[in-house]
């Protein structure tokens, strides 16, 4: 699993990581450096972010954490940084440097903390050559769409949506389609197609013919136009869910006639 030289990336991204590594080989309190998302695939480009993830040393690790984003304005011009609490990750730092200007985000870890992972991050460094061995009897795990979980709830939000379009709330019908396409249409479409469920995350490329369909689900300010795109939303999630459910996933029926026929009734009205 560890590499011994650096991917290619472009030469802002690559000039400040290796600024990086030689800041975290002077600094003993850190073991190593490995990396994540787009790095892991290769398809970094000039508007990739990097999920850089510096290894603690466990004796410094609750320091490290406490100075954090000062640590992180050390490291290159930090013009704004804050900790992931957002997103139920603490030990996570979102980052915007200035020259150049680039996105990172930092997860500072242990070396036991790596077993419970996503995804089999790259090695960019480690002191000691042993870093490896967090990985060796653990399997990465990145979380799926549960096709129940999603039944279950979906033609619930449909009516919600058709409410909110009969009131003509048209604000809350376009977050709520920007929710089920990032929740629901992308992951399922993504995985359909053999990859992991991020969001709508390079669906273009990935998913190029679903991402022409999923158009019809970007609506504009306007009553009619955002009906049509609800009706779609459900089109698409019936195509993906004959397409993935299992055997055993309970169909709400009842629920989605009477969803889709209320959303019918509220397009009639208006």
């Amino acid at each position: 699993m560890s590499q011994p030289s650096l991917p290619t990336l472009p030469e802002t991204h690559q000039q400040f990581l290796e600024s990086l590594l030689k800041h975290l080989r002077d600094d003993d309190r850190f073991v190593g450096l490995v990396a994540g998302g787009s790095l892991l695939s290769g398809n970094v480009d000039e508007y990739s972010d990097l999920d850089l993830i510096p290894v603690v040393a466990d004796e410094h690790h609750a320091a490290v954490m406490a100075q954090r984003i000062q640590l992180c304005g050390t490291w290159g011009k930090l013009l704004s940084g804050f900790t992931g609490e957002h997103v139920g990750e603490p030990r996570l730092v979102i980052c915007l440097y200035d020259d150049p200007l680039l996105h990172i985000d930092f997860k500072f870890v242990t070396a036991a903390d790596l077993a419970d992972r996503i995804e089999d991050p790259v090695i960019l460094w480690q002191r000691h050559g042993d870093l490896a061995e967090s990985f060796s009897d653990t399997v990465a795990e990145h979380p799926m769409p549960d096709p129940q979980w999603i039944e279950d709830r979906f033609w619930v939000w449909i009516h919600y949506a058709a409410t909110k379009l009969g009131r003509g709330e048209l604000f809350e019908v376009v977050d709520f389609l920007g929710f089920v396409r990032g929740q629901v249409l992308g992951p399922l479409a993504l995985v359909s197609a053999g990859h992991l469920p991020r969001g709508v995350r390079r669906l273009e490329t990935n998913v190029p013919d679903f991402a022409a369909k999923l158009r019809g689900t970007v609506a504009a300010y306007d009553a009619t136009s955002c009906g049509e795109a609800i009706e779609q939303c459900v089109h698409l999630y019936k195509e993906l869910r004959d397409q993935l459910a299992p055997a055993d996933l309970v169909r709400r029926d009842d629920a989605e006639r009477a969803s889709v026929a209320y959303l019918q009734q509220v397009r009639a009205a208006k």
